[in-house]
């Protein structure tokens, strides 16, 4: 039977965690007869990999937490492009193997490899984040991302003079939904006058969805002239575009997992980064680690919410308070979801 547990409270924000821009050591060489070795932690990357900014920098900024507490070694691993289920259970398989401890899959494409890696694995713990995965030595990390996304829809509401906004996800998957929905209610409860346009970069992550800033920015061009003021982007490296596209109409951009107005490589365009809504993949990767380092690794299903500080929407650009009525407004929706007053869809 599946235990579901709440949030350990290690986890910390993601604005204080720091992303790194530097480049880590890659995967260690060394093998092993086992998977007992507990060398240190290790991550396999999602579809964009490292440099997207957002969700994969999250993580890898959530390892170099848990190294440079614990002494960790480290392994991060990039996804291939067209790689199949087979190919992640090769990866997954060969981190264990080597020692690491614990091996955490980014992304929900990993569930099918971790299920059956994590069975010939039993003495180490395996995370995923954003799915769930039955196994006794696995963490499955899951966000209230619709929460986060409905305190940017409220942003949105504010701040647009326009009365029109835009949301661009990455892929049509059901994550990718939860992140839609989420903004949709919060904009219409902020002010159900604003239209929303919406748009899915591709129907596969295979097409590129999460990992082509050009058709981000293309789709991004597309709600603009329509005269969008105001764009959200769950689209992973692709949202990079949305962004640039944003920047360059001089209308506002929102960020999603990471908080982008502090990201060095997108720096250009930090001016029209308004707020981002934040998924501490980070924070869920540092407290998985913690977890084995004191010999008390985290199982089941750890669910990162508003109440546990899992997701939020940050306030880096000065701008952000400027805005009349949007502090005021966020905070209010924000107590209310964690209070049970605001119920935010999913779908």
């Amino acid at each position: 039977m599946r235990r579901i547990s709440k949030l350990t409270r290690v986890a910390v924000g993601v604005a204080s965690l720091g992303l790194v821009a530097t480049a880590c050591g890659g995967t260690s060489s060394d093998s092993g007869d086992s998977d007992s070795n507990d060398k240190g932690v290790a991550i396999a990357y999602d579809v964009g990999g490292k440099g997207d900014q957002s969700f994969n920098d999250a993580a890898y900024a959530g390892m170099t937490k848990a190294k440079d507490e614990f002494g960790y070694k480290t392994a991060d691993i990039e996804p291939t492009e067209g790689e199949t289920d087979a190919d992640k259970e090769q990866r997954l398989a060969s981190l264990a193997k080597q020692g690491y401890n614990p091996v955490i899959g980014v992304g929900f494409a990993y569930g099918p490899a971790m299920k059956a890696v994590a069975a010939k694995y039993p003495k180490t713990t395996f995370g995923i984040v954003d799915s769930v995965v039955e196994g006794k030595n696995v963490a499955s990390l899951v966000f209230a991302e619709e929460q986060a996304s409905y305190l940017a829809g409220v942003a949105a509401a504010k701040a647009t003079k326009t009365d029109v906004v835009g949301f661009v996800g990455g892929v049509d998957v059901p994550l990718i939904h939860k992140f839609e929905a989420g903004y949709k209610q919060g904009v219409q409860d902020t002010n159900s006058k604003v239209k929303i346009l919406s748009q899915y970069l591709t129907q596969t992550a295979e097409e590129g969805g999460f990992s082509s800033p050009d058709k981000g920015k293309a789709a991004a061009e597309g709600q603009i002239e329509k005269k969008a003021d105001v764009l959200y982007a769950a689209a992973g490296l692709s949202g990079q575009g949305v962004i640039e596209a944003a920047a360059k109409a001089k209308v506002w951009a929102i960020g999603v997992d990471s908080d982008q107005y502090k990201q060095a490589a997108l720096a250009p365009y930090k001016n029209y980064i308004l707020t981002s809504a934040l998924k501490d993949v980070g924070g869920a990767v540092y407290a998985l680690s913690k977890s084995v380092h004191d010999d008390k690794p985290l199982n089941g299903t750890q669910t990162f919410d508003l109440k546990v500080n899992g997701v939020g929407l940050s306030e880096s650009n000065p701008e952000y308070a400027k805005v009349a009525g949007l502090q005021d407004a966020v905070n209010k929706a924000k107590q209310e979801i964690i209070d049970g007053k605001i119920k935010v869809n999913t779908e």
